[in-house]
């Protein structure tokens, strides 16, 4: 309400002049306050504040990649198991598979075998006839 009063170029001057050394009044008071054994302290102990939550987001993320990493390793485990049974059922059915495929082919020979001695034996018998009939 005091513009109403002082609306002079002076005025308005030294208005701004004193809202200046006001404000580096109050700049100072700040600067003063900001280098007072209270205020290092306090800026001390909100540095140790976030240290020490440095150290714990830290000590969090490396127990986080430690779980990390025995669980990799146990899944490699697991997997590594995994195939190793699979490739032992593999060679084993790999082997049965050899092991009938050997029996077939034995049983095979053998009627082979026994189809041609059963036509031999036909031949022969013809052959008999035909010089017995002579």
């Amino acid at each position: 309400m005091d513009r109403s009063r002082k609306t002079g170029f002076a005025d308005r001057l030294s208005a701004a002049a004193d809202a200046r050394k006001a404000q580096l009044e109050r700049a100072a008071r700040a600067r003063s306050a900001a280098d007072s054994p209270a205020a290092i302290e306090r800026r001390m102990a909100r540095e140790a504040v976030t240290a020490a939550r440095e150290a714990r987001i830290a000590e969090r993320k490396a127990e986080k990649l430690a779980a990390a990493a025995r669980q990799a390793a146990a899944l490699a485990a697991a997997q590594a198991a995994e195939a190793a049974a699979l490739a032992a059922a593999l060679k084993a059915e790999q082997e049965a598979r050899d092991r009938e495929f050997a029996e077939r082919m034995e049983r095979e020979a053998i009627l082979e075998a026994e189809r041609q001695a059963a036509r031999d034996a036909r031949y022969a018998s013809r052959k008999a006839r035909k010089r017995k009939g002579r």
